[in-house]
């Protein structure tokens, strides 16, 4: 997965979870649930959304260290699966 299409996932399941966050605003190196003003549910439902899109599985064990856009997208790029397989 590219970096543009990691971004793309993340900002797809904000807007699902908060539409009237405008991702373009948002510093990606940022705890976005602060940023954003997300509470502890907005974010569960956000990496729900994600992995869905993502077509992966996100353990809570991981979900401590995934509070910025940078993080998530990189996350994404090292978890979902190539096109090849």
């Amino acid at each position: 997965m590219t970096t543009e299409e990691a971004r793309r996932i993340v900002i797809n399941a904000m807007a699902d979870i908060a539409p009237e966050i405008d991702p373009d605003t948002l510093d990606p190196a940022r705890n976005l649930q602060r940023t954003a003003d997300l509470d502890s549910m907005d974010m569960l439902n956000l990496m729900e959304q994600i992995a869905e899109q993502a077509g992966i599985d996100i353990p809570e064990a991981d979900t401590a260290g995934l509070d910025t856009l940078d993080g998530l997208v990189a996350y994404l790029r090292n978890r979902a699966p190539s096109p090849a397989g």
